[in-house]
């Protein structure tokens, strides 16, 4: 069996992309990133998604940037904005979260012996994050393949986003077709304790939207 490592926040459209994977034939390897974000209880929701889904594996690697803050989701003096999506780029942005995030996938798809790596990113319902694009996935998998010692060697590292050109209802359609629990995710950016979500930031209104575009029941605990 071929194997993968997909990045798992624990939201809806990772756990979608999990789905995905699993469909495709691969025994998958979960990565989740506990960065310092302030909704660090979506960590939780990656660990029942990813027993949900069977995966092969989960790990939490553990960075802080918090300690650089400069985003809303790791600086808890900044707001996270909650009237509606906005054009430009939000404060909600975590600066090289995503190629650091893909680099740690990197690194342990290489360890893996894997030669694909997964991840959820969206560049049709989003908040405008640079590192969403369809060619930032692109850049990133030209100089991975340029890093690693396996590409080096003749095994091509392999980069899917498969909800990149997806709108967020028929990113929920896939899922349910696919057996996705999305009780089990959390998308809020600003999720209490209790895994309950704000309604009001734009993850929100985006995951919110998504089901109503797909016709499905928005199974989401709001505050």
């Amino acid at each position: 069996m071929k194997h993968a490592v997909v990045l798992l926040s624990g939201g809806l459209d990772s756990a979608t992309t999990l789905a995905i994977a699993n469909e495709q034939g691969f025994s998958c390897h979960c990565l989740s990133v506990d960065y310092g974000q302030r909704h660090s209880v979506e960590l939780e929701a990656a660990t029942r998604v990813a027993a949900s889904l069977g995966a092969a594996s989960h790990r939490v690697l553990h960075i802080d940037l918090g300690q650089l803050g400069g985003s809303a989701l790791t600086d808890s003096s900044i707001a996270v904005p909650t009237t509606g999506v906005q054009p430009g780029i939000p404060v909600t942005y975590v600066p090289a979260r995503n190629t650091i995030m893909l680099s740690l996938a990197m690194a342990w798809a290489e360890i893996l012996g894997a030669m694909d790596i997964f991840v959820g990113v969206n560049a049709v319902d989003y908040s405008g994050y640079p590192d969403c694009r369809p060619e930032y996935i692109r850049a990133f998998e030209a100089m991975a393949n340029l890093a690693t010692k396996a590409a080096v060697e003749g095994r091509a590292l392999h980069l899917h986003a498969p909800l990149i050109d997806l709108g967020k209802g028929e990113i929920v359609a896939v899922g349910k077709r696919l057996g996705v629990d999305y009780a089990l995710t959390i998308s809020c950016y600003q999720a209490d304790a209790n895994g309950r979500a704000c309604g009001v930031c734009d993850s929100c209104r985006l995951r919110h939207a998504g089901f109503h575009d797909a016709g499905v029941v928005d199974p989401t605990p709001y505050q």
